[in-house]
């Protein structure tokens, strides 16, 4: 990592892993909080009204009153802690004001967790924190270790590569993983605006099993479509794919097309006309959802060829193939996609 490079780096990159695993840590800690009974001169959490009746008015102790409450202990300095990271996230955001759509959902979180918050007095995390706590019985899990390492990366002021003077934290994206977020952002917005019931094989909802007479040639264990749009009697199956085969057959041709890419190419269109015989429906439609640079795109567009179509027709069921460009990068306008039924 170059020292330095962390300050062209937007503050909400670092700024999603530290929420969330702070937001997981008030969650472990809320449900490790215990109730504790004490007899106290002024009341706190539940009065223990039947005690309070037999033991202290008989006996004249009327400022002795029995009370339920729960009780965080150590735990307060922690939350302390965890408001001084919060507010200090917070502050960092500010900086993009409402330039960054990103960055505005994360002040939303942000505020959230603050509001959990509200009456805790923030308070500069020690150095030691971590072995402080780790010693406390009633942690347990990964949530601990993971909030406190967020904590420190805040004290520290680790960027991704390096904001101030340390080297910062290395980190790696997968982008094919991140192009199927992106993908999947566009699809949900094209839902939410034509309508539908949107499927996601991340989750587990589009899952096929496959199942073989021998499981020893077992070469293939389930389909699992990465969306799936259900309207009326039809259905929409988009996979996104991190490959540049749509950009690149415009360019050359699908003549001069490489020989290893053409294949990897039919092994994509086979993949998704094989989901889309697991649906029974009216028609079916298959989308290959390609990235494109902005310029690409906006070329493309221009010449109506940003989305590639092909018909099938067999025993009165349609299926459309679609190869679909979407930008990827540059301009933070949100994605969407064509739904044309």
């Amino acid at each position: 990592m170059v020292p330095g490079s962390g300050r062209e780096i937007p503050p909400w990159v670092i700024a999603g892993p530290i929420l969330a695993r702070l937001r997981e840590l008030l969650n472990s800690l809320q449900r490790g909080f215990e109730h504790k009974e004490e007899i106290r001169r002024s009341p706190r959490g539940t009065v223990l009204w039947s005690q309070y009746i037999s033991r202290s008015l008989p006996t004249g102790k009327w400022d002795r009153v029995p009370c339920r409450f729960p009780d965080i202990g150590t735990d307060l300095l922690l939350l302390r802690n965890v408001r001084w990271t919060l507010d200090k996230i917070r502050e960092s955001l500010l900086y993009l004001g409402a330039k960054d759509a990103f960055a505005l959902g994360l002040l939303s979180l942000t505020d959230e967790l603050l509001r959990q918050l509200a009456d805790i007095v923030p308070l500069y995390p020690l150095r030691n924190l971590s072995q402080r706590f780790q010693r406390q019985p009633a942690f347990r899990g990964g949530a601990l270790l993971r909030g406190l390492e967020a904590i420190a990366w805040t004290v520290e002021e680790r960027g991704l590569g390096g904001g101030r003077e340390l080297d910062g934290l290395s980190w790696c994206l997968s982008l094919s993983k991140l192009w199927e977020d992106y993908v999947e952002s566009a699809v949900r917005r094209t839902v939410a605006n034509h309508g539908g019931s949107l499927s996601v094989g991340r989750l587990g909802e589009t899952t096929f099993p496959v199942y073989w007479s021998n499981p020893s040639h077992r070469s293939l264990g389930h389909l699992v479509p990465d969306m799936v749009v259900r309207k009326s009697d039809s259905v929409w199956i988009v996979d996104a794919k991190y490959k540049a085969h749509l950009a690149e057959i415009d360019e050359v041709g699908w003549q001069n097309f490489q020989v290893a890419m053409k294949e990897a190419h039919r092994a994509d269109l086979h993949q998704v006309l094989a989901y889309a015989a697991l649906y029974e429906a009216r028609e079916v439609k298959c989308s290959l959802v390609y990235p494109l640079r902005r310029s690409t795109w906006e070329n493309l567009k221009a010449r109506g060829l940003d989305v590639s179509r092909a018909d099938l027709t067999q025993g009165g069921k349609q299926v459309r193939l679609e190869l679909i460009g979407l930008p990827f990068g540059g301009s933070p306008k949100e994605p969407s996609l064509p739904m044309r039924w």
